[in-house]
């Protein structure tokens, strides 16, 4: 058993997503949100080089000799699972090890917007998950494809980095490849998957603009294709992916998106009205005839207003989302607070008053005194 294994044993039993190590403080633990030391001294730069030894492949090994990050997959001894990333930095290594539940969990059980679940029914197109590091996008897209393999006779073909979530094949058949284990990139990862017979194309990230263009092939040539991006918003999606493909392209990927795109769904992770666990709040585009207009005349900034008004097709702006969820009591207000983008409507939610902005003085200013008659000036 690796001596790293007692670290990860603690996290799974505490309930934190991540653990992490780094050399000169003590380990630490993701919980809820919340990054907390355990008792333990401060690593040893010799003393976490060996514990990190002990769990790499002589691959892994040379690999990180080169100077590079490593990601990978690691099962402990005690059977958990983990995403790992070893790096350096300036007093020595480090390692995050993001815990994965031994369970795909189910749309249901996430408490996703029934659309989430819809837009697993098309045959064709491009459903992007987004948000920013850590806010579950894995966890959404792997019981995505559950729920594909659960009810649907077809071909997937995940490409991810590192395989997380392992799929035992159900209905479906699905096939995991992994980046630098079976597939050098995810663009070539795509290009493979389109000789494979596919359904559906799930690509771990669309991280520049070889993949981008391979993943919107893969959309207009009928596959349904799901992918990830570290966007913030349903219109930060869209800009991003029309800015990362060259100029002379531009037409072309604004044509793509208004007929094969078929959602955007970006995710905020907030903390539970009993602090004992987080939730994904999301913001949700379908692509309408209206959207499209608005995308193929370069008028995104509009969108926003399309989403609020769209309820009826399962669209919301992340702000209505928040506000039905502290509405219905299952978030915590202070934290939705801070995700807030119109921050003025959650003021009166919040219970700890620290947070909200400091008011000014707002009475009338005093007229400078005059001098006394006589004084001189």
């Amino acid at each position: 058993m690796a001596r790293i294994d007692a670290f990860l044993k603690l996290g799974t039993q505490q309930g934190c997503s991540d653990v992490h190590l780094a050399v000169g403080v003590p380990p630490m633990l993701r919980m809820h949100g919340d990054l907390l030391p355990i008792k333990f001294r401060d690593l040893r730069a010799v003393e976490l080089e060996g514990y990190i030894a002990e769990i790499l492949t002589r691959s892994q090994t040379e690999h990180f000799a080169t100077g590079q990050d490593l990601d990978f997959s690691y099962v402990s001894a005690e059977g958990g699972r983990f995403r790992v990333n070893v790096y350096r930095k300036e007093t020595g290594i480090g390692a995050t090890f993001r815990s994965i539940p031994a369970d795909v969990p189910t749309l249901e059980k996430l408490q996703l917007p029934p659309i989430v679940t819809k837009l697993c029914d098309f045959h064709q197109g491009m459903v992007l998950v987004t948000g920013s590091t850590g806010t579950g996008k894995s966890t959404t897209l792997a019981a995505m494809i559950d729920h594909l393999n659960s009810t649907r006779k077809l071909n997937i073909i995940s490409l991810e980095d590192p395989i997380e979530f392992v799929h035992p094949s159900k209905m479906s058949q699905v096939i995991q490849r992994e980046l630098g284990t079976h597939i050098p990139s995810f663009a070539e990862g795509v290009r493979a998957a389109m000789r494979e017979d596919p359904d559906v194309i799930l690509v771990g990230e669309l991280r520049d603009a070889e993949t981008i263009s391979m993943a919107m092939t893969a959309a207009e040539t009928g596959h349904l294709v799901l992918g990830t991006l570290h966007t913030t918003g349903a219109v930060k999606t869209i800009d991003r992916i029309i800015d990362a493909l060259p100029v002379e392209e531009r037409e072309q990927t604004k044509s793509f998106l208004a007929q094969s795109l078929l959602a955007v769904v970006t995710q905020v992770l907030i903390k539970t009205a009993d602090a004992h666990g987080r939730r994904a709040i999301c913001e949700v585009l379908v692509m309408t005839k209206a959207i499209a207009k608005l995308i193929q005349t370069e008028q995104t900034h509009q969108i926003p207003s399309q989403l609020q008004m769209g309820r009826d097709l399962g669209m919301q702006l992340l702000d209505q989302a928040l506000l039905a969820a502290i509405n219905a009591r299952t978030i915590d207000p202070d934290d939705a607070y801070n995700y807030a983008s119109e921050k003025r409507a959650f003021q009166k939610f919040v219970t700890d008053t620290s947070m909200l902005p400091k008011l000014e003085a707002t009475g009338p200013v005093a007229a400078p005194a005059r001098p006394a008659a006589g004084s001189s000036g």
